[in-house]
């Protein structure tokens, strides 16, 4: 019997230390056990975040022009201190290289507009993002589902950005060799040295979105290219064709007021603008280049554009139709540390192709613009930023004497001053900036007010204003007076 005993006794033994064993997983290897996911990290607007993977690691002084390439900033003019609030570790609902945000964001007008709807931005989107990379290609898109009943079109063009998608970029980088990057399909390219003015940045911009209160990225419009980038121990190039001219999603009236010069007034929608853009795929096509190196601190470069202006810049005199006149464009841009802060330079030179005499009072004139700016730390969590910029009208006695009566004459010289003030309050959640146009030859202004409040990882809300002022109603701001607004958004990154 005690032997019998022993027996259950043992056999209960070796069950209860079964049990216990199996209601614990063994261990793994060292290298094999699962990660502790890491937290995820608020997803950024689509446009500011532009990885580019797997560069080749240049040289001392020759790095491409991503932020690690730009030259040492003094304290305060870098990249912000890492965000106060940690997220705590929870299980990612989406799939690994998809992220997004939805937002919603609406705006008034502060004053009557016989010419536009009381309302100046009303409308919801959902941005999704997604991104794959290897050893040598990386995929990128990214769209945007709009819903707007303030333009209230929804068909889609993905030209002018109307309608329900917004196709923001949609490219494959390659790498093939270790000195060369190619990037093939929409993307949005950007270089020069200005802060909101542009010289030799001659990629498509969205004047609309900038002027009813979108977040700033929307400024910069995609454009369907191929860019190669080659690296080198002297000196980098960028090199972008685009095979059909990207025109800018300019002001035609249907968003934004403006000055016709036809009618001698404002107008809007009653007389939207209708352009003749050059469409012909490979023959109305658009080269741009981009020569660049590091000097120490400094950054330098060349630029070089063939194509069209941008914006309209002429008019059939027979049909009455804006017009893009052909384009080339020369510049160069340094950058570097001055004093406490940070210096730069841009100069550019607009060859009006299809009027090189200035005589024809129907196309822009050739033109000399030159940027000087500077920022720097004032405070603690306080930067500011002042430029001078120059447009110079060359030919301009031949404008004026071919000029036909009736029409308001352009000045030679016109001059703009910015000033740009960024304040960050409650551990850099809460920033306040101002951004301001002054022309003291056009005597017109912008103002550009915004409070932007991070709620947590999540949640960002924002106010924000686009304020004119002109002594005349034909100036560039002063034209757009009476779209005076106010407007306001929540958004969630996911």
């Amino acid at each position: 019997m005690s032997g019998f005993v022993r027996y259950v006794t043992g056999s209960l033994c070796v069950m209860l230390v079964g049990s216990a064993s199996m209601a614990q997983e063994p261990a793994l290897p060292a290298g094999l056990a699962p990660a502790v996911p890491a937290s995820p990290e608020p997803a950024l607007p689509a446009g500011l975040d532009t990885p580019k993977p797997r560069e080749p690691v240049l040289p001392a002084g020759l790095d491409a022009p991503a932020a690690l390439s730009e030259p040492v900033l003094p304290a305060g003019l870098g990249a912000p201190d890492a965000e106060p609030r940690l997220a705590a570790p929870r299980e990612r609902l989406l799939p690994a290289g998809v992220s997004g945000f939805w937002e919603v964001r609406g705006g008034a007008r502060l004053q009557d507009d016989p010419y536009e709807k009381a309302a100046s931005l009303g409308e919801t989107r959902m941005q999704m993002q997604l991104d794959r990379a290897s050893e040598r290609a990386a995929l990128k898109v990214v769209g945007d589902f709009i819903y707007d009943p303030v333009l209230n079109e929804h068909d889609i063009d993905l030209e002018d950005g109307d309608g329900w998608l917004d196709l923001r970029q949609a490219n494959l980088l390659l790498r093939p060799a270790d000195f060369l990057d190619l990037k093939l399909g929409r993307q949005v390219n950007t270089w020069g040295t200005g802060d909101m003015l542009f010289i030799n940045d001659l990629f498509p911009k969205d004047w609309n979105s900038y002027f009813i209160g979108r977040d700033d990225e929307y400024l910069k419009a995609p454009s369907d290219s191929l860019k190669a980038s080659l690296f080198s121990d002297w000196a980098n190039l960028d090199l972008i064709y685009s095979p059909r001219f990207d025109s800018d999603r300019f002001i035609d009236g249907r968003r934004i007021s403006y000055w016709n010069g036809a009618l001698g007034r404002r107008a809007g929608r009653d007389a939207p603008v209708h352009a003749d853009k050059p469409d012909d795929t490979f023959r109305d096509d658009e080269w741009a280049a981009r020569l660049y190196r590091t000097l120490g601190s400094y950054e330098i470069a060349a630029y070089a554009y063939d194509g069209f202006w941008k914006s309209p810049a002429g008019s059939d005199p027979q049909s009455g139709r804006a017009a893009f006149p052909r384009l080339q464009a020369f510049g160069a841009s340094g950058r570097g540390p001055f004093a406490k802060g940070i210096l730069s330079l841009e100069t550019g030179w607009y060859r009006s192709a299809d009027d090189l005499a200035g005589d024809d009072p129907f196309i822009r004139n050739s033109e000399l613009r030159y940027l000087i700016g500077y920022e720097q730390e004032l405070a603690h969590d306080l930067t500011g930023g002042i430029q001078y910029y120059v447009e110079q009208m060359l030919d301009h006695d031949a404008y004026l004497r071919t000029l036909p009566d009736g029409l308001r004459a352009a000045d030679e010289i016109r001059q703009v001053v910015t000033l740009r003030l960024t304040k960050l309050l409650l551990s850099q959640n809460l920033q306040l900036g101002v951004f301001l146009y002054l022309s003291p030859t056009d005597h017109d202004a912008y103002l550009r007010p915004k409070a932007s409040y991070k709620i947590d990882d999540h949640w960002i809300v924002e106010l924000g204003g686009n304020l004119f002022f002109g002594e005349d109603d034909h100036t560039f701001f002063g034209q757009f007076e009476r779209n005076n607004n106010l407007y306001a958004s929540l958004r969630y990154g996911f």
